[in-house]
């Protein structure tokens, strides 16, 4: 069992220095499993997280040490197989988890989404048995680093057009190409890599960071994700054993597949830093004192809030029945974009109106405002970007393809 599980499964969840903001009582429907792992990550955010993530995105350095705490807290793969690295729970608490993790930064969610979601998954769902056996269970302690290579530097939203390639030669085949903005990939030990074949068949394959020929520079400058590590893979006549091929699978439906299970994560993940925005505003608003009462008590700062917690909680809503989909095996593509979509939206809103509300005190480091924001303005377009989310749910209503 996962040791997101392994306390007492009987005792009531308690009451935490987070304020949940569960307005619509979301968590009746939540089973105990569920409010156990999100207890587990929350109490640890609070203690290792919140206290030192300012300083690091301050300084755009990446807390390298909490991979090992997450792989400890079973916060990676979570709703993957046990005996395959994962945690064994659901779907909900995947979500659940990604959204506490937000909470404290979206830098240390995306370390754990691109983590599970896009490098456990895929070895998981289409590697050899001895791939799994290799890579996973040591991905999952955090004792290995992962990282995802899909996006190229001309080639964003348009994957079906990467240039990076692959040649058979003996047994082996021969890697060449970049990919861009990776999270990860600076540090990390392996790379789950999609190139196009001989034949121009999309390909994934995993690649290990010793091999000759193979480089990935860190991209600097950011004003967003400072707390996360990003980066490029350069491939140079990089010579990939035959072994390493994920066997079966061709085509845009494996990278794509990946990128729905780590949307799904983002939906529930930016709930996260509402809530962390929301409850700032919501405590500085009782706090600040304007004309001889508190700023909470002007109709417009109420607005403003009410508004918020109003989103948040549509957001909740939505989220909860993506996960119950994902569970029955019911949730498509379409419908985890349009989560991700309206989610994000929703959390970079509220965190412009909590910014508000903070007036100047908002921009400083005092609170978690701006660097909410400066994430969130990544979150909006990675993934898939804001508009390439509606346009896949206006295909999906009226079955008329606008990518062509």
């Amino acid at each position: 069992m996962s040791s997101l599980t392994a306390d007492n499964q009987t005792k009531k969840v308690k009451t935490d220095q987070f304020q949940s903001h569960d307005y619509y009582q979301v968590d009746d429907l939540l089973q105990e499993e569920h409010l156990l792992a999100r207890e587990a990550i929350r109490s640890w955010v609070k203690s290792e997280v919140s206290p030192i993530i300012e300083s690091y995105a301050e300084k755009a350095e990446c807390p390298t040490h909490l991979f090992k705490e997450l792989g400890e807290l079973g916060a990676f793969g979570p709703s993957l197989p046990v005996e395959y690295g994962g945690g064994g729970m659901d779907e909900i608490a995947y979500g659940l988890i990604m959204q506490e993790l937000e909470r404290g930064d979206s830098g240390i969610r995306s370390m754990a989404s691109v983590q599970g979601s896009l490098v456990m998954y895929p070895i998981y769902r289409f590697g050899s048995e001895m791939q799994r056996q290799k890579y996973l269970p040591r991905l999952g302690t955090g004792e290995l680093i992962g990282c995802f290579g899909l996006t190229e530097p001309d080639h964003g939203s348009n994957p079906s057009g990467m240039l990076s390639n692959i040649r058979k030669d003996g047994s082996d085949y021969i890697l060449n190409g970049s990919k861009m903005w990776i999270t990860n990939s600076p540090i990390a030990d392996i790379a789950v890599v999609w190139a196009k074949d001989e034949e121009g068949v999309i390909r994934g394959m995993i690649v290990e960071k010793d091999m000759p020929g193979f480089s990935a520079p860190e991209i600097h400058g950011k004003w967003s994700l400072r707390a996360s590590i990003t980066g490029e893979l350069v491939f140079e006549n990089v010579r990939v054993p035959g072994e390493n091929l994920f066997p079966e699978i061709r085509g845009l439906k494996g990278p794509l597949s990946c990128l729905s299970k780590a949307r799904y994560g983002i939906a529930w993940g930016v709930i996260g830093a509402a809530l962390d925005c929301y409850d700032s505003a919501l405590r500085y608003s009782k706090e600040r004192i304007q004309f001889d009462r508190p700023i909470g008590q002007f109709q417009l700062t109420q607005k403003k809030l009410a508004e918020m917690i109003t989103e948040i909680t549509k957001a909740q809503l939505l989220a909860w029945r993506l996960g119950t989909l994902a569970n029955n095996g019911n949730a498509s593509p379409a419908q985890i974009s349009m989560a991700k979509r309206n989610n994000v939206l929703m959390a970079l809103e509220v965190a412009r109106e909590a910014r508000q509300i903070h007036g100047g005190m908002g921009i400083t480091n005092e609170y978690p405002i701006m660097r909410h924001m400066m994430n969130l303005e990544t979150v909006l377009t990675y993934e898939g970007t804001h508009d390439v989310h509606l346009l896949i749910t206006g295909m999906d209503v009226t079955g008329l393809n606008a990518f062509k």
